[in-house]
């Protein structure tokens, strides 16, 4: 059984984001790491790499030299093996992008199943898995709550928080689970160190077979055109706790939170 799982290097959420000339996330500017939504479904391929012998596990990942951390990230937390399509051409690409380049990276690995989390924290669109699943002609199960595997099928749960929802597809699939899918282990020591010694393919869009043109900001169908740093609401010990909720509620209201 061949299982993908797909992970993306992000800023930290404690970090001050920054932005380039071309008005896309200045990654080396600021610390990131293996985003939490993917350590959900690193732990789901690990937890069935241990109910089945005949399991192979690879991460996969799409962005600059850094992002090869997020593999690294994985395969401590079980993965076997990780892929890094890293290419020059790929900056600013947007979502339809980033689904051509790991469909085209998944079908090149052969897979049973593929496994990612419900959305990336930093644009948290919730869209690649269904596009994955829709360019490769294979169920998409998403924001899946629960997972189990049985020969060919998986079976999950999802609740949207009026009802529990009961679902079956045949492998191949697309899997997304959420956080209350299983908790993600801590790794321990000694699977940090092997993770050093794990291989990490690197593929270009050439070895995937995709054109230049086809990626990148410019063949981007959404991009950022204008950023403005967010206002701020500062309160101190001392003040009246009247005249702080009253800023607290201004604020709000100039956010349109209210």
């Amino acid at each position: 059984m061949k299982i993908v799982v797909l992970t993306k290097h992000v800023p930290q959420a404690i970090g001050e984001v920054s932005f380039g000339q071309d008005l896309t996330v200045n990654r080396s500017a600021v610390r990131c790491r293996l985003q939490d939504a993917d350590e959900y479904a690193v732990e789901q391929a690990a937890r069935i790499a241990c109910r089945r012998l005949d399991v192979q596990v690879t991460a996969v990942t799409m962005g600059p030299a850094g992002a090869g951390a997020a593999l690294r990230a994985a395969l401590a937390r079980g993965a076997d093996e990780g892929v890094h399509v890293l290419d020059d051409a790929l900056h600013g690409s947007d979502a339809p992008a980033t689904s051509l380049v790991l469909a085209a990276a998944c079908r090149r690995l052969g897979f049973d199943l593929i496994l990612c989390g419900t959305a990336s924290t930093d644009s948290a669109m919730s869209v690649i898995p269904a596009m994955l699943a829709e360019r490769l002609g294979v169920p998409a199960l998403c924001c899946c709550d629960t997972l189990s595997t049985d020969e060919d099928m998986l079976f999950a749960t999802r609740d949207d928080g009026t009802a529990t929802e009961e679902l079956a597809a045949a492998m191949p699939a697309v899997v997304s689970v959420t956080d209350r899918s299983g908790e993600p282990r801590y790794p321990r020591f000694e699977a940090v160190a092997d993770a050093r010694r794990k291989l990490v393919r690197t593929w270009s869009l050439a070895d995937l077979g995709i054109g230049a043109a086809e990626v990148g900001l410019a063949a981007a169908a959404t991009r950022v055109r204008q950023a403005t740093r967010s206002e701020e609401c500062t309160l101190h010990a001392n003040e009246d706790p009247a005249e702080a909720a009253t800023r607290i509620a201004d604020f709000l209201s100039r956010r349109q939170f209210l």
